[in-house]
């Protein structure tokens, strides 16, 4: 039986998905017709809700609720799902953890959404034909629901390609996995960003020690206002670690920058119009990370 292992109390309607679909067909206030085009209805398979008590395996039994609509009278099933539910996220998680706890939702307790009281539903939809989260587009928009500084880094001037559905925010991140900070994809930043910057993985002969510690010392993912999603603008992102002692004509504040306009070293790409292979080099005289 799929049905979570909770005390419900109530008694189960004789007539299933039937009885509901009265209430909840196509032109209702809330239609649920579309999960007949999905996997959990499905009475093919075993693991499918309607396989087994149909809409009651998820909303609980719910003879009172059909029995006082009828009546007219307000009456909700045992569970209901969504962001104001009256049923808390731990609730509504349990049942949808009843039959997906495997793969990827296994370290979902303790994962910084659980933590918050998020419930599945709040960012999944089963009463529709395609869930939203599989749409790169909705699925950041969804996101976005609760990240607004997120939506504002992704339309600065420099950001990775969400804003065109080129890829999404499920990428980088696994919202289910509490295993690795920031919920990422991987155990650190840097073996995130490599998934698809795997020419910056090395290994170099020369490294360059920020690079191969943490991707976000120098970049800021989700968007930035100076190109190449850089937290600061060279030189003033070098010169947080690199004293102009040696080396000369280094300006340290933009001002400074702005009166040395003859220090052609300080235009363009400034630092990077020497020192190039900023994470790392192979070179055998690319010890200054210059070829």
């Amino acid at each position: 039986m799929l049905a979570p292992m909770i005390s419900w109390g109530q008694e189960y309607s004789r007539s299933g998905a039937d009885s509901c679909m009265l209430c909840h067909g196509e032109g209702s206030q809330q239609p649920a017709t579309a999960i007949f085009h999905t996997k959990h209805a499905s009475q093919s398979d075993s693991k499918t809700p309607f396989s087994d008590l149909q809409c009651e395996t998820c909303h609980g039994p719910s003879k009172e609720h059909a029995r006082a609509q009828r009546r007219g009278r307000d009456g909700k099933p045992p569970v209901t799902f969504g962001f104001n539910a009256q049923t808390p996220a731990a609730e509504q998680n349990q049942v949808c953890l009843s039959c997906h706890a495997s793969r990827g939702r296994l370290a979902w307790f303790g994962s910084a959404h659980e933590r918050e009281d998020v419930s599945c539903a709040s960012c999944h939809q089963v009463h529709a034909k395609r869930d939203r989260v599989f749409d790169s587009l909705a699925q950041m928009q969804t996101c976005f629901t609760c990240h607004p500084k997120k939506r504002s880094d992704m339309y600065k001037f420099s950001s990775h390609p969400l804003r065109f559905g080129s890829m999404a925010c499920s990428d980088c991140h696994n919202p289910h996995d509490g295993n690795n900070d920031f919920l990422l994809q991987r155990s650190t930043v840097n073996l995130t960003c490599y998934i698809c910057h795997a020419e910056k993985r090395g290994p170099f002969l020369w490294e360059h020690a920020p690079a191969a510690e943490d991707c976000t010392l120098c970049h800021q993912p989700h968007g930035s206002n100076h190109p190449s999603l850089l937290v600061k603008r060279p030189p003033l992102l070098c010169q947080q670690c690199h004293a102009p002692a040696g080396h000369p004509s280094v300006a340290y504040t933009s001002e400074e920058i702005d009166n040395n306009f003859n220090n052609r070293f300080l235009l363009g790409r400034s630092c990077l119009n020497c020192h190039s292979q900023v994470h790392g080099s192979n070179h055998p005289s690319g010890a200054k990370l210059n070829r």
